[in-house]
Parts: C-alpha cells; structure tokens; sequence
C-alpha cells in the first residue's frame, strides 16, 4: 500500500472556518505552500502525523478534530464514508468503512466483534511513530457520528480508551458520552454490540448500485496491501492488553492452526517469538513515552510474567531500564 495521504482543500476550508491559520499549521508541519494543490495534496505518513501535531498547537479550541468529524456536510466525505452512510445498518456501514478505508490512505481499520462489545481500532502501515491526539479524536469522532447521522440516534459508545496520558476529559466525555479512558495499552473505540443493528435511513440504492461495484474493482486492481507478518503485528498489537499471548490464541485470531502459522512465518524469514519480541519493544517504548504507566503496569500489559522479566527484556533491547529509558527521553 503506497504512503499516500490525502489531505483536501475542503479540510483546509473547514478549518479555516473554525478560526485556524492554516498557513501557521502548513508552516509547523513543515509543508511548503508550493505543495498543496487544487482539490487535495497527496502527504506521506509522516507528514499527515506532521499536520495534525502542528494543527494540536495552532488550534484555538481543543475540539477542532471533533467538529470536523462532527459537522462534515455529506459533500465533504471520502468515498469510503460515503459507501458507509448508505449502508442498512450501523454494523454493515462500519464494515463498508473498514474494507473501503485503505483506498483512501494506508490505515487499517478492525472490528473486533466480542459476546459483550465490539472494539474498533486504526492501524496506519507506515506509521513508526505515535499517532497524534487529535488525529486519533478525530477518527473515533468520525465512526460515531457514522452511527449517529445514519440511524438517526445518539449512539454512545461504552468507552473510549487512549493510549496517552490524561488531557482535555471533560471536552471527550461530553463529546462521546462515555467514559475516557486513558493510559491504555492501545487506542480503541469500544461499541455496544446491540448498536450494529441500528438500522440506517440514508440508504439509497441507486447510489450503491454505481459506487460499491466502482470500489470494489478499484479494490481488486490494488496490489496486496499486507502480508501475513502485517497481519501477525496487528493481531499481537491487540492482543497486549494484559493478556497473556500464545500463539494458540494469535493463529486463532488469524484462523490458522498454530503449525501453519509457525510454519508460514519461517517461510517469510521471522518466527512468533521474534515478531512478538518486536512489537512488545515498540509498545514498551510507546507506553513509556507517552502515558503515566509505570514500568509494573507495562509488564502486565506486555504479558510479562513478572517487573524483572520486562527490566531483563527492555535492557536487552536499548541497553538501559525502562525508567532510566523514560527520563533521558523527557530531559
């Protein structure tokens, strides 16, 4: 999937209106104004994440990302958000989102259906750094406000979960209606499952009849957007949340068997074991740097049986512990 990211004059518009200076933000982001062009200026990862940390500074209110996912006119949609609005259900249209996302920039986006909640989160591919806050806002804004603009409900979700230290509750709590919760072990956006079968109103068949075939073949004519160690990341990403993860419950996730996994990751060079050893590192380095966790919590979210197990860990991976890790970072 190429490092493409849209950024449109609509939203520059849009922010604008909200009171931004938007040449402040391009400026802070590092993007010159011979970059943009008519209608949408294509932006690496790197540069989106660049944006919206720029947009974080510059904003004159903390709610900018919320409105903008809150007050989008229909006109001012993706085509994935569009296909999503007509929709029959809350649950079809946040299906049609996740499969329709990545023709519009390289995120991943995974509904993760329980018994008791659903739990949605948003992987950016060639993202190797945290995402910003407000972008993070935004895009949990955008699939509730799905829900609210389709059915016609004030759709709450039971909580929302950020992986980053506490800041502006009292503004997310009015906006979501739920609970925030904060020093996560990843951002989730958390669903009542009873809320996917709100049906929706704006179905129009018309509409779906010449957009989702146009979207499905532009889908087909992609190259593979993953690999089956993309896939192995992801799952283990959710899985670190306190549990303890076997590959078992990882080939599970995936609907192998736990030999075709083994076996395939060997044919591609890696194991469980390292991929797991990688994304328990990023996470730790993720966790110390931006939320309040202290090294036992992180243990615990990691898997880790024990503090001395993560310590043994961590000073293996960058040769220091992981407060000394977390302090020579904030100095």
């Amino acid at each position: 999937m190429a490092d493409l990211v849209p950024l449109s004059t609509l939203v520059l518009d849009r922010l604008r209106a909200l009171g931004v200076d938007t040449a402040r933000v391009l400026r802070g982001a590092g993007i010159v104004p011979s970059r943009l062009a008519p209608g949408r200026t294509m932006l690496t990862t790197h540069e989106y994440f660049a944006f919206w940390r720029a947009l974080g500074d510059v904003a004159p209110a903390r709610d900018v990302a919320l409105r903008l996912a809150a007050e989008a006119e229909p006109h001012q949609l993706n085509v994935a958000q569009l296909a999503a609005l007509h929709a029959p259900s809350y649950g079809e249209a946040l299906a049609r989102l996740a499969r329709y996302k990545r023709l519009v920039c390289a995120e991943v986006m995974t509904i993760d259906e329980r018994r008791d909640e659903v739990r949605l989160t948003f992987e950016w591919i060639h993202a190797d750094e945290p995402l910003p806050p407000l972008l993070t806002e935004g895009v949990f804004a955008a699939a509730v406000e799905l829900g609210r603009r389709g059915s016609g409900a004030r759709v709450v979700p039971r909580r929302v979960e950020l992986s980053r230290r506490r800041a502006d509750e009292p503004l997310l709590r009015r906006h979501f209606g739920c609970a925030v919760i904060f020093d996560a072990a990843l951002d989730q956006l958390v669903l009542d499952p009873a809320d996917l079968a709100r049906p929706f109103h704006m179905q129009n068949e018309d509409v779906c009849a010449l957009l989702l075939p146009a979207l499905d073949a532009a889908l087909d004519a992609q190259p593979a957007a993953r690999s089956l160690v993309d896939d192995v990341r992801a799952a283990l990403r959710r899985r670190l949340s306190g549990q303890q993860v076997s590959v078992d419950k990882l080939a599970a996730d995936l609907r192998l068997s736990p030999r075709t996994l083994q076996r395939r990751l060997v044919e591609l060079g890696t194991s469980y074991q390292a991929l797991l050893d990688e994304v328990r590192r990023e996470t730790a380095r993720r966790l110390l740097a931006a939320t309040d966790l202290d090294p036992g919590e992180i243990a615990f979210l990691l898997g880790f049986a024990e503090l001395n197990s993560f310590t043994r860990a961590f000073r293996g991976w960058e040769g220091t512990t992981p407060l000394r890790w977390r302090e020579a970072g904030a100095r």
